[in-house]
């Protein structure tokens, strides 16, 4: 590993499975989902209650519930509080969520505690408190700064409020990650290229940027079936892409993930965990788990979360064992997607399965596209590849 690679860390439990021995990840990082928000947007397909605040405290309890079927309080390095908006909870009901985190998911010293924030929630004292609870990283839904993208996206903020929130959140929490969203119907590269160079010039310490999709079931897919909604020419989603390498990266933002930038020492470590494949645990409305050779994944509808744990049922709507070898091959296909690139070795003294003999042809092709590159057993995307990245990941599956 490079000095400058960051990881998530993981510790090793021993694992038997269809007779092979191997060592499954212990979750050293867990993700709570919070649903309320002010409403949904058009291109918004996860699972929220827009405008139901009534439920604050129903869901605090049911959480409550589930937290307690930890056993015991499980410290994690990396505590990811999404949404949905977290900070939509009133301030009673934002304390009482950290509380409950406090007790069961305590944070190792120098862990990663990130919240997600709209920009038109930042205040003074929302910040300050979310500091004093041990916040130390803010994802601030940002999108964009230019009025009319922000009007088709119904986003809530404009530019003096997203960035005012940016500027006071750096000061208060320190370290500020945004998501931007480009591709939006009518943006040019021009366009783009504005809102990158706002977002750059502001004190960020990792950006996200996104190509807006359409999801079955949003208002956005429904709009775009009946022709409201054209998408861009590709070639200028392409240029986009690049312009935000580009712009990134001459701004001291490395491009570490395909959609993911980071001043040194800011990378997003609950991601990493993820994108390494090492395990975590996640509690909430729709949260997807993966912890000892398990996937599983709750209810996605939050008023059914919180009426299976008020009648004491389980929360869980999907449940399905993953073999040695689905773990190997899903860590090869999201670790990919660094730009670190995976070492296929690696994976195989860890999970007891050779991705490079299992998926030879298929790397092959990739090598010949010239969409990897090889060193040993060390795989990465090339610039052509980064263009590539689904079907290159597509390929390790």
């Amino acid at each position: 590993m490079t000095a400058d690679r960051e990881s998530a860390g993981a510790n090793w439990r021993d694992g038997h499975q269809d007779g092979d021995s191997f060592s499954w990840p212990i979750p050293q990082s867990a993700y709570v989902h919070v649903p309320f928000c002010r409403h949904r947007c058009g291109y918004c397909h996860f699972s929220v209650l827009p405008g139901r605040l009534d439920l604050a405290d129903p869901y605090l309890d049911a959480l409550e519930v589930e937290l307690a079927t930890l056993g015991e309080p499980t410290p994690v390095r990396t505590l990811f509080i999404g949404g949905g908006t977290p900070t939509r909870l009133p301030p009673p009901q934002l304390e009482r969520l950290f509380d409950l985190l406090g007790q069961w998911l305590p944070m190792a010293d120098g862990g990663e505690l990130s919240v997600e924030a709209n920009p038109e929630d930042i205040d003074l004292e929302l910040l300050r408190q979310l500091a004093r609870r041990g916040v130390n990283r803010i994802s601030l839904g940002v999108q964009s700064f230019a009025a009319p993208k922000l009007r088709m996206l119904q986003r809530g903020h404009d530019r003096r409020i997203a960035t005012a929130a940016i500027e006071a959140a750096a000061r208060e929490i320190g370290n500020v990650s945004i998501d931007l969203i480009f591709a939006a119907p009518d943006e040019t590269p021009e366009a783009w290229r504005a809102d990158l160079e706002t977002a750059v010039a502001l004190p960020i310490s990792h950006l996200s940027t996104y190509s807006l999709t359409y999801e079955k079931g949003t208002e956005f897919w429904g709009r775009r079936f009946k022709g409201e909604l054209l998408t861009i020419d590709e070639e200028d989603e392409v240029q986009m892409y690049r312009d935000t390498r580009r712009i990134a990266e001459a701004a001291g933002l490395g491009h570490y993930e395909i959609s993911n930038f980071a001043h040194l020492g800011k990378r997003c470590a609950h991601n990493l965990a993820y994108w390494q494949g090492l395990g975590w645990l996640a509690m909430g409305p729709g949260a997807a788990r993966f912890v000892e050779g398990r996937r599983e994944v709750n209810h996605r509808s939050p008023t059914t979360y919180i009426r299976r744990l008020q009648q004491g049922q389980s929360p869980v709507a999907e449940s399905e064992p993953i073999t040695p070898t689905q773990w190997a091959c899903e860590r090869a296909a999201f670790g990919i997607r660094m730009l670190d690139g995976i070492d296929l070795d690696g994976i195989r003294r860890e999970t007891g399965v050779c991705v490079a003999s299992l998926r030879s042809a298929e790397i092959e092709r990739c090598l010949r596209h010239g969409w990897l590159t090889v060193k040993g057993t060390h795989y990465r995307l090339t610039e052509v590849g980064l263009l590539m990245a689904d079907g290159v990941a597509a390929a390790f599956l």
